[in-house]
């Protein structure tokens, strides 16, 4: 097997690729280093990002290694054993059982589970095995978890699933709101984008419409906390006031749409008074009418949504409200102006346009549309045609757990971890008769259920297209070999169907496989019949060479090809107002306000909201590797307002086990500052293998949209109660341990060792004795220090091999411990001097200044002890300052809104300190 991370050719020193997070689909410029590392830099002259790249991708060098990475083929034994087998062995298995299953109970019976992580060939071939060959439309993706309500809306109001801006509209914008989205934290190079645009024009406005007061918040002019699930009648109220205020186009509305009259009468029934709507949202009516009179007077808006508007029970609706607000102005198809939908997944947009969804066909035809079951299965020349929708993600493993799916193959995810009630996949997958798992990681929570893993590349491995949230495809490139005996998920799908006997899977490469899509996208493009025209069409992307393939340039679509050859992409769709609904004409479409579909009570009175942290990835996988990422937000944390903590009975810096109908997860409370009452904030990202109880999934609400399936991630009703322990402590080690018998546990990635956040129920009787069985440190004349105070209950050991740190465990009846950020970089030294050995054992560093604190920016590994040090000694009041310092705060900016907060509570204490002076 080949096991080394080499270039795929050494005369290739850098590779253009696309980076493997967020939908904003920066570009990266990749090579190998000397010493067998991988640098990576921002792609200057990729248009999404022009050099830039948040912390998540500057380290995406860490996370190529080989640790942890599945590298064979298994098949589990009749004992439940993972076995190595050969490629051959894997993939009859695996066609033989669908099958097998096929025959016996037909095509509905088995499913696909794909990713927003796959690349847009990858995506095509699983559609079309699973549309065109098997039959079923069973083929989901976990982009149904973030952004199938902006696809329903798209639909309802635009006839397609059109995203109809561009980037360069969030800077032409006189005024951008951003509704549901921590872009800081969640998209920063986007979010950079507008705040370099608020130092040059300061007129341009941002308005913040979330129910947390999120970093986002800090750049903004105006922010309006809404009650969770209220935004309805918030841009229903806004639609009401724009109309009888003179800020409709009327125009516009008789020439290009249907369903004015409905959808403001429906506006008008609960909305049209601002103080009731006020009231409703919670946010003051000042405020209320702030925003409302701003987007009347401002020709330029661009409103951008993102997961706090989609993952509701009424994302859909929510959708349709913002939008509605833009075609009542006829604020849509000109610069500067639109609803934007910024989605989360690198290639959710990708797996939009190949038919990804099981409600949807490739090329942006529908399902339930006989001329579109045509035109595809006639290109393709299948032998059958999925005729109706399949089962959506949540849907999909209801169906699994009560045996009407009976195999399920898993693609580039973990539902275990990301679906909601995910003790439900958990059941599911433990029955299901087949599951399959192709994936990078051996060891995930939904690789232990599964009957056959499959090896599949990772990004650097890998090789095809992808396209961001601006509609832009780009180049994913390998500059890697593959390891060990992993292969291309395409590659994967080609030798599935193949043994299926299945026709139309003989492909060599990818560019093969797009050139099959893009060929697709125009076929039939343009008939007659109103409603075979697409929007959607990659025609002068078609027959391209091998070559051309490689160097294709990030391009938007709609493509054309002109006469003399020359491929022009599209940066801003709708400006004819020809919209894709069969009469040509947009639809506004009535959204009644409702509430959430499960009500806080007694039993279950807070209610949950989740989301990303700023430098961690989905479930961890990838950004779990990175020691850079790892030191922002170590563990998962329960953000509550303090006047709840106080009422539920948790302290800040404890732990507490938060509850719902559907599940439980323990984790440290915190006081963020932006949580209003009755609610808490939990992150996604910790799972099984990181942490010993904090999967949040388990908790969350399996509520769907009606109409476009997505879960209610953003309201759960829960209880919180205090998660009582006898000490807390935390390991730093060389080595891999095993803390089966530790209550509560998280592990985090250091760059020269793992760190283990600990917690435990049981009093420790011999804490010397403990200690040396926990570490594996027998050896009784082994370079061991130790402390203990029993009164104040705490305990400190390090075991030193020569003169060099270890391991080191500190152990305290009270959370508040010694600094990590002082003790990693003891690890970083080759050898410790007295004063760190007589620190270690007092518990903090002897010398001044040498701790630098929990990390704030990441990009440049810089501690907020640092950062107010300087503040403090060079009398600094502006970030520019401290970046001019420091550096913190240069590159990607997600960390300004810590830097300012700094900067206000240095001043603050400051002033504190200062001896009054008498009148």
């Amino acid at each position: 097997m080949n096991l080394s991370r080499t270039p795929i050719a050494i005369a290739v020193t850098t590779t253009q690729t696309t980076c493997p997070y967020c939908g904003v689909g920066c570009g990266v410029s990749a090579s190998m280093k000397a010493d067998g590392s991988i640098g990576v830099a921002g792609d200057a002259k990729h248009p999404a990002n022009l050099g830039r790249l948040c912390v998540k991708g500057s380290a995406l060098g860490e996370t190529v290694d080989l640790d942890g990475r599945l590298l064979v083929p298994q098949v589990r034994d009749e004992q439940g054993v993972m076995q190595r087998v050969s490629w051959d062995a894997a993939l009859d298995q695996v066609a033989g059982k669908l099958s097998a299953i096929v025959a016996e109970h037909g095509p509905d019976a088995v499913a696909l589970y794909v990713s927003g992580q796959l690349l847009t060939e990858d995506y095509y071939l699983a559609n079309k095995l699973m549309k065109g060959y098997i039959g079923s439309a069973n083929i989901d993706t976990n982009s149904r978890l973030c952004m199938s309500s902006a696809v329903a809306g798209h639909k309802r109001a635009f006839g397609e699933d059109l995203v109809p801006l561009a980037y360069e509209d969030l800077e032409l914008a006189d005024l951008v709101v951003l509704v549901g989205s921590n872009a800081a934290w969640c998209h920063p190079i986007l979010f950079q984008r507008i705040a370099r645009i608020k130092e040059t024009r300061p007129h341009a406005k941002l308005v913040v419409i979330d129910p947390r007061r999120t970093a986002t918040c800090e750049l903004a002019d105006l922010h309006l906390p809404v009650k969770a699930g209220t935004d309805v009648w918030l841009f229903n109220g806004l639609l009401s006031y724009l109309a009888h205020r003179g800020a409709r186009d009327n125009a516009f509305i008789a020439a290009h749409t249907n369903g004015f009259d409905e959808t403001l009468a429906t506006a008008d029934a609960d909305c049209a008074d601002p103080a009731t709507v006020a009231r409703i949202c919670k946010v003051e009516l000042a405020d209320l009418l702030d925003f409302y009179e701003s987007f009347a007077q401002t020709d330029k808006v661009v409103t951008g949504f993102s997961m706090g508007v989609n993952q509701s029970s009424a994302g859909t609706d929510k959708v349709n409200s913002i939008i509605n607000c833009h075609l009542l102005t006829g604020r849509i198809g000109r610069p500067g102006m639109g609803p934007f939908s910024i989605t989360g997944q690198p290639n959710a947009m990708g797996g939009r346009e190949v038919g990804g969804l099981a409600n949807m066909l490739a090329s942006h035809m529908d399902l339930d549309n006989a001329l579109h079951r045509d035109i595809v299965q006639g290109f393709w020349q299948s032998p059958r045609i999925a005729e109706r929708p399949g089962y959506k993600a949540v849907d999909l493993f209801r169906a699994i757990e009560d045996g009407r799916v009976k195999a399920v193959w898993v693609m580039a995810t973990n539902p275990m971890v990301s679906l909601p009630d995910a003790d439900l996949v958990q059941r599911a997958l433990a029955r299901c008769e087949l599951v399959v798992s192709s994936d990078v990681i051996e060891k995930t929570d939904t690789n232990a259920l599964a009957h056959v893993l499959l090896p599949a590349l990772g990004w650097g491995e890998k090789d095809g297209t992808v396209t961001n949230s601006e509609r832009r495809i780009s180049r994913q490139r390998a500059f890697l070999s593959a390891p060990g005996e992993a292969r291309a998920d395409w590659r994967i799908i080609c030798d599935v169907a193949q043994r299926m006997g299945f026709d139309g899977f003989a492909f060599d490469n990818a560019q093969q496989i797009f050139d099959e899509h893009a060929r697709l996208s125009a076929h039939r493009n343009g008939d007659a019949a109103p409603e075979a025209h697409r929007v959607f069409n990659l025609a002068g992307l078609c027959g391209m060479t091998r070559q051309q393939y490689d160097a294709l340039a990030p391009i938007q679509w709609p493509v054309e090809r002109g006469p003399d050859g020359s491929v022009t992409g599209t940066a801003r769709l709708l400006q004819d107002y020809r919209f894709t609904h069969a009469d040509g004409r947009a639809r506004l479409v009535p959204t009644p306000p409702r509430q959430p579909a499960h009500a806080t009570d007694d039993d279950y009175p807070l209610v949950l909201n989740t989301g990303r942290v700023r430098d961690q990835w989905h479930t961890m996988t990838r950004t779990g590797k990175s020691a850079t990422l790892a030191n922002h937000i170590p563990e998962a944390f329960i953000d509550i307002h303090p006047q709840d903590a106080l009422l539920y009975g948790v302290r800040e810096g404890g732990l507490a086990r938060i509850s719902s109908r559907w599940g439980a997860m323990v984790a440290r409370v915190q006081h963020g500052g932006g949580i209003p009452r009755g609610t808490v904030f939990v992150p996604i990202h910790w799972n099984n293998q990181s942490a010993s109880d904090a999967r949040v999934g388990a908790l969350v609400n399996p509520v769907v949209d009606p109409v476009s399936g997505e879960p209610e991630f953003k309201h759960t009703p829960i209880a919180i109660e205090e998660f009582r322990v006898a000490w807390h402590g935390f390991i730093l080690t060389r080595h891999r341990l095993a803390l089966d018998d530790i209550t509560h546990w998280t592990r985090v990635q250091g760059r020269d060792f793992t760190r283990f956040e600990l917690a435990g129920r049981k009093q420790i009787s011999d804490h010397g004795q403990w200690a040396r069985r926990l570490l594996g440190v027998d050896d009784l004349d082994a370079d061991w220090l130790e402390y203990e105070d029993r009164s104040a209950g705490q305990y400190r050991a390090v075991h030193v091999v020569d003169d060099r740190i270890d391991m080191c465990l500190f152990l305290s009846s009270r959370p508040d411990l010694p600094s990590r950020a002082w003790l990693a970089g003891l690890f970083a030294k080759p050898q410790l001097d007295e004063a760190d050995r007589v620190g270690l054992l007092v518990g903090q560093p002897i010398e001044k200044g040498v701790d630098a604190g929990p990390t704030v920016c990441s990009c440049f590994g810089v501690g907020r002890n640092t950062i107010c040090d300087t503040i403090r000694s060079k009398g600094l009041t502006q970030v520019n300052q401290v970046t001019a310092c420091l550096k913190a705060g240069g590159n990607c900016g997600s960390c300004v809104p810590e830097i300012k907060k700094l900067l206000v509570e240095v001043r603050v204490m400051a002033s504190e300190a200062r001896p009054a002076t008498a009148n």
